[in-house]
């Protein structure tokens, strides 16, 4: 008698949405938007994605003219693997005081240990009222980031970045920042390539450089005759060679003085945060796709050596090249 398979019935990924009085809808859409253009090879989709509020079944009050019909109550929340909070504006006691209600307090008791919990917006404000923040580094919309800071001074509030990923629990900065943090989880869930297609789909960028600054409004902002737009696409097409600030300064027609502070304006970073983080990404994707050895890939993404290469990626991804590709590939 053969030995018989054990059987392993494929299971999308199970992402619940806490939809709550004042929701955003664009906020709102964001979780199906991105997670639902998510397929793997077979063409099957690899995320289930619930909508849920914190009352039995029924209307949702929107910030606009109308609202939204939740068809599933708290309990799809312990049904959850990971589960997402949009911004809303009916706060309440959770703006004002930094607690939550009685009702939500319940509905947040009936997730799981372990489930993935990720905030957009300033729905980051209900994770921090339950405590889930504490010691932990966050971030949310730059307009509300003070104000969130005075009011949880345990969180380590970050409003420069478009998102952070603290491995179980991710809060995104405002608005569209939430699909940048949407497709870097489809990115760690599956790989460059399933990100990058739904990017493609959803007519986004895979990743978008800088961070909040680059939104905020300056009092007195410079007039911006040129950017550095052209200095950018040079340096991609020779991430490969070594490139030097002057270099990337020179196809502006910029001093580096200049160059530096004006690409830091518009990219919210420095010029060599930006190029390490292009590498990163090029190694990413040759590591997923290609068969090439670890020294190849690290001297065509411009690392030089396999050693810088594996530092850089330890220190951006947490891992090593050889564990990522076993992961992705």
């Amino acid at each position: 008698m053969g030995t018989q398979l054990p059987h392993n019935p494929f299971r999308p990924h199970r992402v619940v949405v806490l939809a709550l009085d004042g929701l955003l809808p664009f906020e709102l859409g964001i979780p199906q938007r991105i997670f639902g253009r998510a397929l793997d090879a077979k063409g099957r989709q690899l995320y289930e994605i619930v909508t849920c509020s914190i009352r039995p079944p029924g209307p949702v009050e929107t910030d606009a003219d109308f609202s939204v019909l939740v068809e599933n109550g708290p309990e799809a929340l312990a049904t959850a693997d990971t589960v997402v909070v949009p911004a809303f504006y009916e706060f309440g006691p959770v703006h004002d005081e930094g607690v939550l209600t009685d009702e939500l307090a319940a509905a947040l008791a009936l997730i799981r240990p372990g489930t993935r919990l990720v905030s957009i917006c300033t729905g980051g404000y209900v994770l921090a009222a339950a405590g889930l923040l504490d010691g932990r580094p966050a971030t949310t919309h730059w307009a509300s980031a003070e104000h969130f800071q005075r009011l949880f001074p345990k969180v380590r509030v970050d409003a420069d970045v478009l998102f952070i990923d603290d491995g179980d629990i991710l809060t995104s900065a405002g608005v569209a920042a939430g699909i940048d943090l949407c497709v870097h989880i489809v990115r760690r869930d599956h790989g460059t390539a399933v990100a990058n297609e739904v990017a493609r789909r959803t007519v986004v960028p895979p990743h978008r450089d800088g961070g909040q600054a680059q939104y905020i409004q300056r009092p007195v902002p410079e007039p911006q005759l040129a950017t550095t737009t052209a200095a950018r696409a040079w340096a991609l097409g020779r991430l490969h060679e070594p490139i030097q600030l002057r270099d990337m300064a020179a196809q502006e027609a910029m001093s580096v003085r200049t160059f530096t502070r004006r690409f830091r304006e518009e990219a919210g970073i420095s010029p060599g945060q930006w190029l390490t983080q292009q590498r990163v990404e090029r190694a990413r994707h040759l590591l997923e796709s290609t068969d090439l050895s670890i020294d190849q890939i690290a001297a065509d993404a411009g690392f030089g050596t396999a050693q810088s290469m594996r530092q850089h990626l330890q220190s951006t991804l947490g891992v090593t090249p050889t564990s990522y590709r076993r992961t992705f590939r």
